[in-house]
């Protein structure tokens, strides 16, 4: 984008500076309590949210080039891996600076993407954060992923000259009526961003209903979709687990929902015996919530944090998966995937092209809008189908669980459906190193 082209959209989004103004005026008063939810009374994460940086011991020189990436959480880090990956590789002295809004996005980026200049918790988008964050980084390239639509991260990196793209674009319907009531405000910080690659038409649309710049959206995919899911080997512990028996995975479980699958499973192991479970909290601080639902209902069970050795008994059968990074690499040894966050609203569902990506036959509950695109192409392509309740999801278990066969069959065409929607990556990583050649040298 020119200096003259970005000039004009600044302008035509800027015509409500008084909702900028109450905007980032509201931050003062709320500071105190900002910084005490989001991070505690660790000192190291209130300096985080205020902009502290420490990238002084990054490699590469004064013309290596500088990114910012901002992901929500762990599935939007997943979701950005294979783009940093793929920079890092295009520019291997480059110096990339991932932030997340939680502990746990964080420290998956640490885990998950080698070769990162600093892994840290977000700043507030507060300005001075914004502005101290960015003098430190002094990024070329800003990268924000799906929905983090936060304006003063758009304001102040156009102000220091980075280009900015947004990433896996998505924008729900219920997101969009969100918007929309600030939608002066938004539309405005739409306006500095240099590209916006959107996962699909639909998400395209509503950028564009939003305020964005036509000629700005491209539809990119989801780089979710990718097959290479980059997952290790299992431990032995779990592999030992995984190996004993089939597996039935319920995936990124919301409150609710392990009850439902417990319900299930119990029904299913009286015509199969040998059935075993995987419980996987969609938020690890559930854990203690899912384990009382376990004991309660007086089945035995073992933690994977606790697992040592050669694992759990033979008798037990259920694991309750309270570990970051091992469920992609289960979700090669099951029979049957179950994703949660998926029965009730208004979460949306959780990441259905994992299980699929291993041709596990993927089940989930109506309400997942927020993976609309690969549960409609699971349904109608064969590998995947939307459960209602407790009876239904034991009933499509057994269905697939006595006929190995239409089990398999069901895998593989659900993989095909990743296949089929791969390719989001190479189609943004072309974008952004277009982007990234057009900046200014040296940050």
């Amino acid at each position: 984008m020119t200096h003259a082209t970005r000039t004009a959209a600044v302008r035509a989004g800027a015509h409500f500076p008084i909702l900028a103004f109450v905007y980032n005026a509201l931050w003062y008063p709320a500071l105190p309590f900002v910084l005490a939810a989001a991070g505690g009374r660790n000192r190291r994460a209130w300096r985080e949210r205020l902009g502290v940086a420490n990238v002084a011991g990054a490699r590469g020189g004064a013309d290596a080039p500088r990114v910012w990436v901002h992901a929500a959480s762990v599935g939007e880090i997943e979701a950005m891996r294979p783009i940093v990956l793929g920079l890092l590789r295009e520019a291997p002295s480059g110096v990339v600076v991932v932030t997340s809004m939680t502990a746990a996005g964080r420290d998956a980026a640490r885990r998950r993407i080698p070769g990162l200049a600093a892994c840290q918790l977000a700043p507030l988008d507060l300005r001075p954060a914004v502005r101290a964050f960015l003098a430190r980084v002094r990024p070329r390239l800003v990268l924000i992923a799906e929905t983090e639509l936060w304006p003063n991260f758009f304001v102040e990196s156009a102000r220091v000259g980075a280009r900015l793209a947004i990433v896996n674009g998505r924008l729900s319907e219920r997101s969009l009526r969100r918007y929309r009531l600030i939608r002066p405000l938004i539309a405005g910080a739409l306006a500095h961003a240099d590209l916006i690659l959107a996962q699909t038409e639909d998400d395209a649309d509503r950028f564009r209903r939003l305020g964005a710049a036509h000629e700005r959206i491209t539809v990119t995919g989801n780089t979710k979709f990718e097959l290479d899911s980059g997952a290790g080997p299992l431990r032995p512990a779990l592999a030992n687990f995984a190996a004993a028996r089939p597996l039935l995975i319920a995936g990124s479980t919301a409150p609710g929902e392990e009850r439902m699958v417990l319900n299930a499973w119990r029904n299913l192991t009286e015509r199969f015996p040998a059935l075993a479970l995987v419980i996987a909290p969609r938020h690890l601080e559930r854990t203690d919530e899912v384990e009382e639902e376990l004991q309660i209902a007086g089945i035995s069970y073992a933690r994977a944090s606790m697992l040592v050795g050669d694992g759990p008994p033979d008798s037990v059968n259920v694991l309750l998966l309270d570990t970051m990074g091992e469920l992609r690499a289960l979700y090669s040894r099951a029979v049957i995937a179950f994703v949660g966050g998926s029965m009730a609203p208004p979460r949306g569902g959780q990441n259905l092209a994992e299980p699929a990506a291993a041709a596990v036959p993927v089940l989930f509950g109506p309400h997942y809008a927020n993976q609309r695109q690969v549960g409609d192409a699971l349904i109608e392509g064969g590998g995947g189908r939307v459960i209602n309740d407790a009876a239904q999801l034991e009933s499509t278990c057994g269905e697939w669980l006595v006929d190995d066969a239409l089990r398999r069959a069901a895998g593989e065409r659900a993989r095909r459906v990743v296949e089929q929607l791969a390719g989001g990556v190479v189609a943004t990583l072309r974008q952004l190193t277009t982007l990234l050649a057009s900046s200014p040298a040296g940050g």
